[in-house]
């Protein structure tokens, strides 16, 4: 494309790289896990899904327990989240969980089969869904993990003649290299930080994540339910450049491999937040680390370990580490908790954000 029309903004380059029908990443590859290009919560232990759907469960008692309702999760790759979910709300309640209506929000026709042979035999009756506009009309408890990271963002770069947007297009070489484009800035969208950036200072926005985020609020608003949202990210916006590339778990130049790679950026939770107060919801926002802590990570673990072998403690550890330590997913990753105003959310109890 770029040899025929020209130099294309960075949020296109993402969005071709990812998803692009014949050579995009998503479409063409199984980044998941030890064998792909990178591991998630729910690939690292059963207990960050366990954990999940109690918060869940207690969030639906908390808003009333209301019947019928969905339990959806959007962007579920493999299907590990769900599947650890639902084995925990049988246990927990056997007649929420069958009679809750499933829903997995994909696009992706490849990781639908994916998602169907992972959820064999634990749940027989799941819908899938392009969007979460097409959920049923009923209250929903929706959960993303590592959802908004993937969504393409817009880059600005500072230059002499202002922030311009910036383009992926080919150098004298016929190599792929970012420019500055003609797009400027708007003054009122830049973080407090930005008045004294060096000229190359990169600002992101990212519209498609708050134009996703409204959708998802304004079913809640409508219909009633929470959301949980886990990725990383900030809690405030600032100048930064946080596109990255990753594949088979290392990082590498986001312009060296297009297509083959995993394209993410960081989220900015704040943005989030902002469209979901506008749909009149309320959002409160705590690290990943504090949420499964307060959540019983600790105690789940010692259960799971307390009749088992040394090397089986020894991995439970290593897996509390990675979910929670502040060195790994612990301080990293944010967590966005969304539901009515008037709702006292389980662990948001003190409105953390």
């Amino acid at each position: 494309m770029i040899t025929t029309v020209g130099p294309i903004p960075a949020s296109e380059y993402m969005a071709l790289c990812l998803f692009d029908p014949e050579a995009g990443y998503y479409t063409t590859r199984e980044p998941f896990g030890a064998g792909g290009d990178f591991i998630t919560a729910p690939e690292v232990s059963q207990m960050f899904g366990e954990l999940v759907a109690v918060w869940l469960y207690e969030a639906w008692r908390t808003i009333g327990s209301p019947t019928p309702v969905s339990l959806a999760e959007i962007g579920p790759g493999r299907g590990t989240l769900m599947r650890d979910m639902l084995r925990t709300l049988h246990r927990l309640d056997p007649v929420f969980a069958t009679g809750t209506s499933i829903a997995l929000i994909e696009t992706s026709p490849r990781l639908r089969e994916v998602q169907k042979n992972t959820l064999a035999g634990i749940a027989s009756d799941i819908a899938w869904h392009e969007t979460a506009a097409t959920l049923l009309d009923q209250p929903v408890l929706i959960v993303g993990n590592e959802l908004f990271d993937a969504v393409p963002i817009r880059q600005f770069a500072r230059t002499a003649d202002g922030w311009r947007e910036r383009m992926v297009g080919l150098n004298a070489n016929g190599e792929l290299a970012f420019f500055a484009g003609a797009a400027s800035l708007d003054p009122a969208l830049l973080p407090a930080d930005a008045e004294g950036a060096p000229n190359g200072a990169i600002v992101e926005l990212a519209p498609a994540r708050s134009a996703l985020m409204q959708t998802i609020a304004d079913r809640i608003a409508t219909q009633g339910g929470v959301g949980l949202f886990f990725d990383y990210g900030h809690l405030q916006p600032g100048v930064g450049d946080t596109l990255q590339a990753l594949r088979n778990h290392q990082y590498e130049d986001v312009l060296a491999c297009p297509g083959e790679a995993d394209l993410t950026a960081h989220v900015d939770f704040a943005a989030l937040a902002a469209s979901t107060r506008t749909a009149g919801l309320r959002a409160d926002t705590t690290t990943q680390g504090s949420f499964l802590l307060a959540m019983g990570l600790l105690e789940r673990a010692g259960r799971l370990g307390a009749d088992a072998d040394e090397a089986t403690r020894a991995r439970l550890t290593g897996e509390v580490e990675r979910l929670a330590g502040p060195q790994a997913m612990g301080e990293l990753f944010k967590v966005l908790a969304i539901a009515p105003e008037q709702i006292v959310l389980p662990v948001f109890r003190d409105r953390v954000g």
